[in-house]
């Protein structure tokens, strides 16, 4: 058989070029103004690399190429669609979506994050997912009640 017909990079261009999609959150896409400004900005970006792959001229390297891109370009269209954007909190005299709480921990440690949507939220840049434990417990807390988590005990020092 001539090589012009045989597959010996079909299963490895397939599995390339057929990534499985980014999982959707069964939350609610809980967004704050900024965080629906850096889904729309991320999903520009998924975008423009995929559009960047367009020029290449090789069928099964701009398919590899591809792929990253096309997978982030569904994730970010979902997830621009669905997002419900939450207003700031118009009080800081309990804790909700939005708002940047401090608390302490029993060991002694103090700690501020605010509580934001999944997307937007990174934890070592003082943000966390309304949708994590420690936001959980803290929602609706005032300051001075302190919550249980993970065997530790929080108490809210302060709202903003």
């Amino acid at each position: 058989m001539s090589v012009a017909f045989t597959k010996e990079d079909s299963a490895e261009t397939a599995a390339e070029t057929l990534l499985p999609d980014r999982p959707i959150s069964p939350h609610p896409n809980l967004v704050t103004e900024d965080g629906l400004k850096a889904l729309d900005l991320q999903l520009a970006q998924a975008r423009e690399a995929y559009e960047a792959t367009t020029t290449i001229e090789d069928v099964n390297e701009r398919r590899r190429q591809a792929a990253g891109p096309l997978r982030d370009l569904r994730y970010f269209a979902d997830r621009v669609r669905t997002a419900q954007v939450v207003p700031n909190p118009a009080s800081a005299d309990t804790v909700a979506f939005g708002n940047t709480v401090t608390f302490s921990r029993e060991d002694g440690r103090v700690q501020t994050y605010r509580i934001v949507g999944e997307d937007e939220a990174d934890p070592k840049a003082g943000s966390i997912s309304y949708v994590s434990p420690v936001a959980r417990a803290l929602t609706g807390k005032a300051i001075g009640d302190v919550v249980n988590v993970g065997g530790q005990e929080l108490e809210v020092t302060a709202i903003s």
